[in-house]
């Protein structure tokens, strides 16, 4: 069995060359996964992003990593704000509003949010219009976007002044680890959770389709560590 892994910016096109595409990947419209099927050696398309991400976001929430929720995700009924209309903005986009979220798309390209907000029955807003986006406190914010990715450390996607209305944010980018917007979102009290988490679990996604067994999520999480 072949396998293939697809990061930025390749999500989107790497759909596109596949035979068959599991179906929640093709609602997200993006996948990072791609298994030749050893039967026939057609290409099958895979999404992990959109658990990774949303699970370690969940956890978060709750304060503990890996907890369950018995009665319902944490994230249901809160204002989700997705920065980036990619890939991984279609990934966390489809997977808090699978949760019951109330998702909204900013991205500084308006045209590519409205986009992504219609696919996804959300509402669309500019990077700056972001700013003094506040109709509740306790929002969720999600940064797909490569903006304070290495080299380019210093850089953040919002203003720290905004980030005083979230409860918790996340970040896509972990290189660093501790990017501009983590750093600036805890400084105002948030939550925060790295992009290397959800780089954690989707890979532990795509080692069980590698391999149909279980991911050593310890050696995995320590070789990351």
């Amino acid at each position: 069995m072949t396998t293939r892994h697809c990061t930025i910016p390749h999500k989107e096109a790497a759909l596109r060359c596949c035979d068959e595409v599991d179906p929640i990947a093709k609602a997200i419209g993006a996948v990072n996964t791609i298994v030749k099927r050893a039967s026939d050696g057609k290409l099958i398309g895979y999404n992990t992003d959109y658990v990774g991400a949303i699970s370690a976001i969940e956890d978060g929430l709750r304060g503990l990593r890996g907890g369950k929720d018995e009665i319902g995700s944490p994230l249901a009924g809160k204002i989700f704000v997705v920065i980036g209309a990619g890939g991984a903005g279609k990934a966390l986009a489809y997977g808090a509003k699978a949760k019951g979220a109330k998702v909204v798309i900013a991205n500084r390209t308006f045209e590519r949010a409205k986009e992504l907000a219609n696919l996804m029955g959300a509402q669309a807003l500019t990077l700056a219009e972001l700013e003094n986006f506040h109709p509740e406190n306790g929002m969720i914010l999600a940064n797909t976007t490569s903006i304070g990715m290495q080299p380019n450390i210093n850089q953040t996607p919002v203003s720290k002044q905004a980030l005083r209305w979230y409860s918790l944010i996340f970040d896509a980018v972990y290189t660093p680890k501790v990017t501009t917007l983590l750093r600036e979102a805890q400084e105002s009290g948030a939550t925060v959770v790295s992009g290397l988490e959800m780089f954690t679990r989707q890979a532990m996604g795509q080692f069980e389709l590698f391999t149909n067994l279980p991911a050593p999520e310890k050696l995995m999480r320590d070789i990351l560590a």
